[in-house]
């Protein structure tokens, strides 16, 4: 899971340096092991083969990330961490300012979702899932999100005229798209790019 990359040098500084480098890590993060010594000729020129990872546990390093973070700001914070398996991270935060983290509709949040993500990609080989919550945001966004869609389903289903929600994140899309997948007189799909996509529900033909 964690980025490991093999690295030759003369001295334990220079392996250091190298690593550092080449994974874009802090030098303090970097953990070596020795794999081969290589003896130079009357022992100048030697050299050293080592391993090199970073020297973490991937959960508390976004833990303290986030903690860096919103304690900047001069907000209290405490933090529930669940880590099923090694490529899946859920953090879960209460704080003295919810409302000021999650931001209107939850765009904040997921900035701080987005830094999270990035920061912690830096140090493993393949994508791992990492999912921010803040204030229980999400259980409750959800059970709004699928009301609004059952009301305007049923509206679009006695009507037979299609209704374009307001544009929305993909998360927000799909919960509604999930909601309403298995309705018979009404189906849904998205159009648009970028922040302006958004979700038509319309009758089915």
């Amino acid at each position: 899971m964690l980025k490991v990359i093999e690295i030759e040098a003369k001295t334990l500084q220079e392996a250091t340096k190298k690593a550092s480098d080449i994974l874009k890590i802090s030098e303090a993060k970097i953990k070596l092991e020795v794999l081969k010594e290589k003896k130079g000729f009357l022992g100048v020129g030697g050299s050293t083969l080592y391993k090199a990872s970073p020297n973490i546990d991937l959960a508390i390093e976004g833990k303290q990330y986030l903690e860096n973070m919103v304690t900047a700001l001069g907000i209290d914070v405490k933090m529930e961490i669940q880590s099923p398996d090694e490529s899946t991270i859920t953090y879960r935060l209460q704080t003295s300012e919810n409302a000021l983290l999650i931001g209107k509709e939850g765009k904040t949040l997921l900035a701080f979702q987005t830094l999270l993500r990035n920061h912690l990609s830096t140090f493993v080989e393949e994508p791992i899932l990492v999912t921010l919550d803040i204030g229980n945001y999400h259980a409750s966004r959800k059970r709004q999100l699928e009301i609004m869609a059952t009301k305007t389903a049923k509206d679009v289903a006695r009507s037979g005229i299609a209704v374009k929600l307001d544009p929305m994140n993909a998360f927000d899309r799909r919960i509604v798209h999930s909601k309403l997948t298995e309705w018979r007189d009404v189906e849904t799909y998205s159009e648009g790019e970028g922040e302006e996509r958004a979700i038509i529900i319309r009758p089915k033909k």
